[in-house]
């Protein structure tokens, strides 16, 4: 081939931005990639995380053809000591990269330390560490989220009437999203403090016995009786909600997260007024293609991917869709 020849070619592969076939040349090594899940264990068949799992399994059938498995780790949401020993058995296994809900700050943290080392590519989703050396991060912003909760509590409260933020957790100083949403709540009161006295107390609740957290909701409100409306910073709104029944006490607004039946049929009977939803079942999708772009199509994938804040009543709770893939595919 002559020079003259050579250089027209090349000229005409940089104009088409000319890539070589990727996923053929996958198909023909025979290569399997092998991509790692580390989520929390849905706590029923109805629960919040069997709604990523979802998104995950809809992601793998279309990129299993291309040399691709999924593994799934599984760790309580009141267990940092299960969380660790799932990441102690990924690693054993060599994963080529990993999707992983970062909820126990510190033991994340570890874990991400000895990802780094081995140089294991690492997809957050639901919850989000900054500064870390993430390839992206699938999720809400989790303090816009929370200031959100609060304007919209600021607005349906009667004036100056006092607000409780309530966490369904243990070691909340180790919960990463919750300690965020709940100072994007007290951040916004913080900034309209000049135009309200609205006074703000935050308890935990790590009780998941029925009596056992009925009883802490009703000593709670004992201590603030003049409290006109609540946050709870997860899913587990609906448990403030069967207090609120039980006791035929409607006047308090009640705001919290998700889209599952038991705080669906809450919403439908007014007793919580507004649900924050985060789409975690495009989260799973995202997260498996983040990493699926990465590792096998070689492409330049966004560090940060925020899904967006949908506020659902009961006015519009029958008509939201929360997942489509035609616009979240892998290619």
């Amino acid at each position: 081939m002559s020079k003259k020849t050579r250089n027209k070619i090349l000229k005409i592969i940089e104009e088409l931005d000319y890539q070589p076939n990727i996923l053929a040349s996958t198909l023909a090594s025979k290569k399997v990639y092998s991509f790692a899940v580390l989520i929390p264990e849905p706590q029923s068949a109805e629960a919040y995380w069997n709604k990523p799992l979802h998104g995950i399994s809809k992601a793998l059938q279309e990129i299993q053809p291309y040399g691709v498995e999924v593994v799934i780790y599984q760790f309580k949401q009141n267990d940092p000591a299960l969380f660790k020993e799932q990441a102690k058995q990924l690693l054993a296994h060599g994963h080529d990269g990993i999707v992983l809900a970062p909820i126990f700050s510190r033991e994340s943290k570890a874990f991400i330390t000895k990802l780094e080392k081995l140089n294991i590519p690492f997809v957050f989703i639901d919850s989000n560490i900054k500064g870390s050396p993430k390839l992206s991060y699938i999720g809400q912003n989790s303090f816009q989220s929370g200031a959100l909760a609060a304007k919209l509590l600021n607005f349906s409260m009667p004036a100056n009437s006092p607000a409780l933020v309530i966490h369904f957790a243990k070691e909340m100083d180790n919960q990463n999203h919750l300690v965020q949403r709940e100072m994007g709540f007290y951040n916004y009161f913080k900034k309209q403090s000049a135009s309200s006295s609205r006074s703000i107390r935050t308890v935990e609740i790590n009780n998941t016995d029925h009596q056992a957290y009925f009883k802490q909701i009703e000593e709670e409100l004992k201590n603030s009786p003049q409290v006109g409306g609540i946050f709870v910073t997860n899913s587990q709104v609906y448990k403030v909600a069967e207090y609120l029944e039980s006791k035929s006490m409607t006047d308090i607004r009640l705001i919290g997260y998700d889209l599952i039946p038991a705080n669906a049929d809450f919403v439908r009977k007014d007793l919580i007024d507004f649900l924050i939803c985060q789409r975690p079942e495009e989260q799973g999708y995202q997260a498996v293609s983040k990493l699926f772009q990465h590792l096998v199509l070689k492409k330049e994938v966004a560090s940060e991917n925020y899904t967006s804040i949908d506020i659902l009543t009961k006015e519009n709770l029958d008509f939201y869709q929360e997942f489509k893939t035609s616009n979240y595919g892998p290619n």
